[in-house]
């Protein structure tokens, strides 16, 4: 039992960016600047800072600009990479004036998803995409895709493997170093993660390959577990659980990284990231937004 599990693995903690812009709350730059202080000192190597969108839209990232230029001042600016999401090319340039060496781009499985998230096709994001990306390879910036509704749709169902597989190719072709595959309303089994891991194999090397999972119905953890075994070795997640997804009942957010921390520490995967100072900067925040945790992790600290 667990014989094929990686050594190693990589966690993308994104709760600054896809947990905080799902909260109702607004929280200033200041305590944004020091949850993500708080969570570098853990040894994050990935941390997403913010994203470079309209703010009339997502007004809790109206702050980017002015955020990521207080990153820059940091020390840990030059030893972390701090990805942010751009939807288009003005927020690429946004982004780019500010300094932002990596840039994650987003689509979905479902053209119904994408209409009703950003208003347009899958093609059309696509085509959206690709002078972005263009201009991020001119200047030397990385690029990181994002797939959202990777198992399930809240308004197509079930999206199959061969669907997902033929997304995934698009941003290879846009040439991203790296996919996230989600699991936006949190309805992946393990049966299905599995099944779908040796359907993209064919498309894109696993080592290319993060998983996105969110815990709606309990399931990320076994999620993760079967990944790694498949040879999985990078996982997005969210301090506190953080995050969730509007167009999902009952969404509890991301899966949280104490949680994910919890799982590997316990299976001596190394991670390179202190448990304990992720709870640190998750009890930071969430005073700041006014929540409790859905990590079962933190909740055990707390009672």
């Amino acid at each position: 039992m667990f014989k094929k599990l990686a050594n190693e693995v990589k966690i993308i903690e994104v709760g600054p960016r896809d947990g905080l812009q799902n909260e109702s709350v607004s929280i200033s730059l200041e305590d944004k600047l020091r949850y993500i202080e708080l969570l570098a000192k853990s040894g994050l190597q990935v941390i997403e800072a913010t994203s470079f969108v309209r703010t009339d839209k997502i007004p809790q990232m109206a702050d980017a600009e002015g955020l990521f230029a207080k990153l820059k001042m940091k020390d840990f600016f030059d030893r972390i990479d701090l990805p942010c999401l751009v939807p288009n090319m003005k927020g690429y340039e946004l982004a780019s004036n500010v300094g932002v060496k990596e840039i994650s781009l987003f689509s979905a499985t479902s053209d119904e998803f994408t209409k009703k998230n950003i208003n347009c096709t899958i093609d059309e994001s696509f085509q959206r995409m690709k002078p972005v990306a263009d201009q991020a390879k001119l200047d030397g910036v990385k690029i990181r895709g994002y797939i959202s509704t990777a198992f399930g749709c809240p308004y197509a169902g079930e999206v199959s493997a061969g669907k997902l597989a033929k997304v995934i190719e698009r941003f290879m072709e846009l040439g991203v170093y790296e996919v996230s595959i989600g699991d936006t309303i949190g309805i992946g089994t393990p049966s299905q993660v599995n099944e779908y891991i040796q359907d993209i194999k064919s498309v894109i090397a696993l080592d290319q390959v993060a998983m996105h999972f969110h815990d709606t119905r309990g399931m990320a953890l076994a999620n993760v577990l079967v990944s790694i075994e498949n040879g999985i070795s990078s996982f997005d997640s969210s301090s506190g659980g953080l995050g969730g997804c509007p167009y999902a009942n009952g969404a509890t957010g991301n899966i949280a990284t104490e949680d994910l921390l919890y799982l590997l520490n316990s299976l001596g995967v190394k991670t390179g990231v202190d448990l304990n100072q992720v709870v640190e900067a998750s009890k930071f925040i969430l005073e700041k937004v006014n929540k409790t945790s859905p990590s079962k992790y933190f909740q055990t600290l707390t009672k």
